[in-house]
């Protein structure tokens, strides 16, 4: 009886430590197929400001990230610091991966246009943000739907032969959608779509 005891409590332990192993594999096979379906890269905005923390989310844009994004591509663009016929083209090429196809287009005729009235040759173009008024939450609007609208203010400069032809200030409305298509080419998640409006010039003194 002592032994039959001792037998039933060994198969007892057995099944025991059979279910434990059974327990085991469906938790690493839980794990296999939660690591299956995780994303190969996140990509995460923080924002510049983090003195008071916070909480984001993968795959969540916060606004500063937008309009930085906005400014860094469209200073990108008109930049030409040789001759606007070559940078202009070039820089449309360049940074086509944060430009919708549609957008790419409107500003490619816009420098066939340009080049037309001989507005291109032998001129650089800079656009810097204007002193005072740079980035503040209330420039970036979201629209819902992975789009926003940028309210960006500049200076833009014009020089030929070294000599400035144009310094003007104005108001740019620019719209960003997500445009998560190909993040080795644009990892930002981001791209410029157009104009909410057509920009118009400003007086920067009756803005501040």
């Amino acid at each position: 009886m002592r032994y039959r005891k001792e037998l039933d409590s060994a198969r007892s332990h057995i099944n025991t430590l059979r279910g434990v192993i059974a327990v085991m594999a469906l938790v690493a096979l839980g794990l296999w197929w939660g690591w299956q379906q995780a994303p190969d890269r996140l990509t995460v905005h923080i924002p510049p400001e983090l003195r008071t923390g916070g909480v984001l989310e993968a795959g969540e844009v916060h606004p500063a990230s937008v309009y930085t994004f906005a400014f860094y591509i469209w200073q990108q663009i008109h930049r030409w610091p040789e001759d606007g016929r070559e940078d202009y083209s070039n820089n449309l090429w360049s940074l086509q991966a944060f430009l919708t196809p549609r957008f790419q287009q409107t500003l490619e005729a816009d420098r066939e246009q340009r080049a037309r009235s001989g507005e291109l040759r032998h001129r650089s173009r800079f656009i810097r943000e204007i002193d005072g008024l740079r980035y503040t939450p209330d420039r970036v609007q979201a629209t819902g739907d992975g789009t926003w609208t940028v309210w960006l203010d500049v200076e833009v400069e014009e020089r030929i032969d070294g000599e400035r032809v144009k310094q003007v200030f104005i108001r740019y409305p620019l719209r960003v959608v997500a445009y998560d298509i190909d993040p080795e080419a644009n990892p930002w998640g981001l791209a410029l779509a157009g104009f909410v409006q057509d920009p118009y010039r400003i007086d920067p003194e009756e803005e501040q």
